[in-house]
């Protein structure tokens, strides 16, 4: 067991205290934020909008600039869900759980290529096309800004994005050094695939 625990945690040996501390906090922030969103309650985007803050920091400081802007995509987009989700009509919630309608499919291809693009072109100008993570990154980062943009429009496909893009991102924080992180999208996967179930349940309950 303590050979494990050396091989997952090893690289925190050369870390502060308090950057362990942090990331321990937007971790647990981040995760209860990804709870409240499967529950399909409204508190998902005040817990979300300072985990993400943190993530801003600590992901700038290990160079991995598309999950930075991811995060800060995360922060506006929680704003915007924020109001999106509690928008009301004499007194009654008016944007509740559903699925994307085919007019909007437009907007998913263009919401991810644009990403894909913007994210190439900032690596480009920072000059961090360096490692094969940086490929990875951009890849992820356009499976978030879709899954974000869904979430906030209170789609159930998010889920579906979400759960591609959690799956990706386990191994690449691991390789990365935040081992924390890296077990946090691997209970971020566990609770997408419970938070599309929930939904769906949640659908089906309203075609009835």
């Amino acid at each position: 067991m303590s050979e494990i625990i050396e091989f997952l945690f090893s690289q925190y040996s050369s870390y502060s205290d308090s950057f362990i501390f942090l990331e321990f906090f937007a971790v647990s922030l981040n995760i209860i934020s990804v709870i409240y969103a499967k529950q399909n309650n409204i508190l998902v985007y005040p817990t979300g909008l300072i985990g993400t803050g943190i993530f801003v920091y600590i992901l700038f400081k290990f160079s991995l600039l598309g999950d930075m802007i991811i995060n800060v995509y995360f922060f506006i987009m929680s704003i915007y869900g924020w109001y999106y989700w509690t928008r009301k009509k004499n007194d009654v919630i008016i944007n509740n759980i559903s699925r994307l309608e085919k007019k909007e499919y437009k907007y998913l291809f263009l919401l991810a290529f644009s990403s894909l693009v913007f994210i190439y072109l900032v690596y480009d100008q920072f000059d961090m096309w360096n490692s094969w993570t940086a490929y990875i990154d951009n890849i992820t980062t356009a499976f978030f800004f879709v899954a974000m943009w869904l979430m906030a429009r209170r789609k159930i496909e998010s889920w579906i994005f979400w759960i591609i893009g959690d799956l990706i991102t386990v191994p690449l924080y691991f390789y990365k050094g935040l081992t924390i992180s890296s077990i946090q999208y691997l209970i971020f996967t566990v609770l997408a695939i419970l938070g599309y179930l929930s939904w769906k349940k949640t659908l089906l309950k309203k075609s009835h």
